[in-house]
């Protein structure tokens, strides 16, 4: 695999690449917000929370790699983040499917796990860019991925169906290589803030 599947451990959060034995925890993370309601978010419900997990864990096998979050504070398991679209020819993965528990929103647990993924990909996979995407109408995730030092890159008109039917246009961000060496400088500054 281009990007090692290995435990990342920060200040804040530790990054378990994901398997069966989280689901029960990412269950009860996902219910403290109940952020599966809004309409322009891609987040399982309860419900659903093993069948959501049993497909990130196939798609480890394309490279694609899925990480529980679990808070240090806590111990607890607070949501989940992950590599997909993993390019290896050409050196570019997106991180995505992103979503935590009410609990730690607006907290350092977003910065470190972005830092962390980012700092895995540019520094040890020697990538060359790193995307991001979230729906249009999305202003707390455009916002979140702004505050990363992500640029936009525009916007995929029609680019999916939702599950409800409606259409998603998807605002497209990226970090290039030549950039992280600053991304990184604010990013480490946050979280010592």
């Amino acid at each position: 695999m281009w990007i090692k599947k290995q435990v990342i451990e920060g200040q804040h959060v530790i990054l378990e690449p994901l398997c069966l034995a989280h689901t029960e925890a990412l269950s009860t993370a996902v219910n403290d917000g109940e952020h599966w309601r809004l309409w322009f978010a891609n987040v399982p419900t309860p419900d659903s929370m093993e069948q959501y997990v049993a497909a990130a864990i196939s798609q480890m096998e394309k490279g694609n790699i899925a990480y529980a979050v679990r808070h240090k504070a806590t111990n607890q398991i607070v949501g989940t983040t992950r590599y997909y679209g993993v390019d290896r020819e050409n050196k570019r993965a997106l991180i995505g499917y992103t979503w935590y528990a009410n609990s730690v929103r607006r907290t350092a647990v977003n910065t470190e796990c972005k830092y962390l993924l980012l700092k895995q990909l540019f520094e040890q996979s020697k990538a060359i860019a790193v995307e991001f995407r979230t729906h249009v109408k999305n202003d707390a995730s455009r916002a979140a991925i702004e505050r990363l030092g992500a640029k936009q890159d525009g916007i995929l008109r029609n680019h999916q169906i939702l599950k409800d039917g409606s259409i998603r246009d998807t605002a497209v961000y990226s970090i290039i290589n030549t950039e992280w060496p600053n991304v990184k400088e604010q990013l480490l500054a946050k979280l010592c803030n």
